[in-house]
């Protein structure tokens, strides 16, 4: 990872592993229909209305910034894009999962249905183009899926089973994310445990939130 001049107007585009591993089954799936706007690196508080050059230079330190490069690992990048909300809103929508984090023990299951708050207005909504789920260790679960949104973006998200090489998360699609705890002992080794992360989107107000997951070994459980 590298910085870009900020001084002249850069399009660095790449795939992230995510994008590389659709592209690599090369079944016709690999399709950019969508894109979005974030400002990771942009640190509003730096904004100074009593600069004293006047105002012109109020945002003087947030423009000498450095911008960071593209880079492929989707978890890790674009964690705050931007979103068109109504003027005069105050408040920022943010998610309820009803969960700080998440503990399973092998083979139990969970049904998360998240929320937004602040919202369009409304004090708690259900986003109407759903939710997207990425865990970051799919092996962890034996079902992780996504039901109740129909669109071409949750079929296609939703349809997607399989892992290649290295990366290992998925990523879902739904109103609601159903997850069933791993009953595959050899996982755990010598561990009593096994951790990830889930992180939730909403795909209409780009509230984002990630939690941990924690599996934890059942060892009266009769498992493969």
């Amino acid at each position: 990872m590298g910085y870009l001049n900020n001084q002249v107007i850069t399009v660095d585009a790449i795939l992230t592993k995510k994008g590389r591993e659709v592209l690599a089954k090369n079944d016709g799936t690999f399709r950019i229909t969508q894109f979005a706007l974030a400002d990771d690196e942009i640190d509003y508080t730096l904004y100074n209305p009593t600069h004293p050059s006047g105002s012109t230079f109020y945002g003087e330190a947030i423009e000498n910034l450095p911008l960071l490069e593209a880079f492929p690992i989707e978890t890790q990048i674009m964690k705050y894009k931007l979103a068109t909300l109504p003027r005069g809103t105050a408040k920022l929508p943010v998610l309820d999962l009803g969960y700080s984090a998440i503990t399973l023990k092998q083979g139990a299951s969970l049904a998360i249905t998240p929320q937004t708050l602040n919202f369009l207005g409304n004090a708690t909504a259900f986003e109407t183009s759903g939710y997207a789920a990425t865990i970051s260790d799919v092996r962890l679960m034996s079902t992780f899926d996504g039901i109740g949104i129909n669109t071409s973006a949750a079929q296609s998200a939703n349809s997607t089973t399989t892992t290649l090489g290295t990366n290992v998360s998925r990523t879902v699609i739904g109103s609601q994310i159903n997850l069933r705890a791993t009953t595959v002992n050899t996982l755990f080794g010598t561990n009593t445990s096994l951790s990830a992360t889930v992180t939730i989107v909403g795909l209409d107000s780009g509230a984002r939130l990630t939690i941990p997951v924690i599996i934890n070994q059942d060892p009266q459980g009769i498992f493969i």
